[in-house]
């Protein structure tokens, strides 16, 4: 296969990621229902990071709900996918500095690296909603995290994320009827 088709096989396949992104909106319910707490910021900082552990777990359930092959072992672009990923893991070290230094502000930095990290995607799944959302999120994480309290940061990405998910759904929807 060319690289063109490839990057369809994979966009089709795993309908451009939307299992992710679907339980992204779980996490973030979860990290909202713990900053609405009347917790120590830091124990809530704390409850953030381990909210963050379901993502695997959820995305591959909700993949067999969507009918996503979340494997995809046919296509190597599988595994540059999975790269894009743990690339973002090079960036918690980053929110863990935040953690003890400017607890506040370590939703701000989480949202942040969760929102450039879709970058990459923008090409592998041949998305604008990827490439808009991932310099929307972390200019809007900014403004919304320096401004407003955690919570309101959780509730904005809340939103963005259903709005993500439904600007992904339409993607998919035109991919299917392309291919």
């Amino acid at each position: 296969m060319k690289l063109e088709e490839l990057r369809n096989d994979c966009a089709v396949k795993q309908k451009k990621g939307l299992h992710f992104i679907l339980a992204s909106l779980v996490i973030w319910a979860i990290v909202l229902i713990v900053h609405l707490t009347s917790l120590p910021i830091i124990t809530k900082n704390f409850l953030t990071f381990c909210s963050t552990a379901p993502l695997l777990p959820l995305a591959f359930l909700i993949s067999r709900i969507i009918k996503v092959d979340f494997q995809n072992k046919g296509n190597p672009l599988t595994k540059l996918g999975m790269l894009f990923s743990l690339n973002q893991m090079l960036y918690l070290p980053i929110a863990m500095w935040v953690y003890p230094t400017v607890p506040e502000k370590m939703l701000m930095v989480i949202a942040m690296i969760f929102g450039a990290h879709l970058l990459p995607y923008g090409w592998l799944y041949n998305s604008k909603s990827y490439m808009v959302f991932a310099v929307i999120i972390p200019i809007l994480a900014l403004i919304i995290g320096i401004t407003f309290e955690s919570y309101v940061l959780a509730i904005v990405m809340l939103a963005v994320e259903l709005i993500f998910s439904f600007c992904l759904i339409i993607e998919n929807k035109k991919l299917t009827l392309t291919y």
